[in-house]
Parts: C-alpha cells; structure tokens; sequence
C-alpha cells in the first residue's frame, strides 16, 4: 500500500509564508495562522511542502489505508486559499452558506482572500471540526 505523501515536519511556517509572493496572499496567510490557532489551541506546523496544518487525527479507511492528517490546515494557492477539514460535521453545509464568497470541492474550500468571509463563521466552523474530531 503506498505510503501517505502528506507528512508533518519540521519545516518553518514563518519561512514559508514569507515566501509567499503576492502581499495580500501573504498577509491573509498570517492572519489565518493566527486564528485557526487560537480556534484549535494548536500551533501551526507544516504538513508536505505547502499545507500548513493544526492538531492531528488518525484515520482507518475500510480499505485497511491509515494515516495521519491535520485535524484543519490551509494551502496559500496562487489561485486561491484552499482550506481543508471544516466540511467533517453535522451542520458543516448550514455553516458554509453563511460563510462568504468561497467554492467547495472534494473536502476543500476554497476562498480568493480571507476578507470574502465571515471570519466569526469561519472560527465557529473550525471548532466545530475540533469537537467532532475529538469525539472520535
């Protein structure tokens, strides 16, 4: 079974942020570390080369593939932000329609800059994904 290329390490968040090249992506960047850790109490940690994750669960699939994933991260995209882990919760849709301008795909959502959303839903969101992953 192939090895799951998503791993935590030991890279700096800070590092990578910075070299973020467009300022409006970079800013967003820091201010999304700020709150999903003050959301979680976990601190920011990259994950691969450009995720950058809070917390950690561990998953069984029925197919036997385990692994470890962060329990919320985000990827500062050219395109967009893309953010992983907050569609994991009963009344997760209800939750992303009073968000703000963003689109979905599989477990992603994807906004162009953090000021197209609601940040209080945003941090709500990300609680709620905190809780249910703990219950598990």
């Amino acid at each position: 079974m192939a090895e799951n290329k998503t791993k935590p390490g030991d890279a700096s968040v800070a590092n990578f942020i910075e070299r973020i090249a467009d300022e409006k992506s970079r800013l967003d960047a820091h201010a999304l570390v700020a709150l999903i850790e003050r959301a979680t109490g976990e601190k920011a940690k990259m994950w691969g080369a450009s995720i950058i994750g809070f917390g950690s669960y561990h998953y069984v699939y029925d197919s036997g593939r385990e692994g470890d994933m962060p329990v919320v991260g985000f990827s500062p995209r050219k395109a967009a932000l893309v953010l992983y882990g907050l569609q994991g919760f009963s009344g997760a849709e209800a939750m992303l329609a009073k968000l703000g301008k963003h689109s979905t795909g599989k477990g992603c959502v994807y906004v162009k800059r953090l000021s197209d959303i609601d940040q209080d839903v945003l941090r709500s969101m990300i609680r709620e994904v905190v809780a249910t992953k703990r219950k598990q």
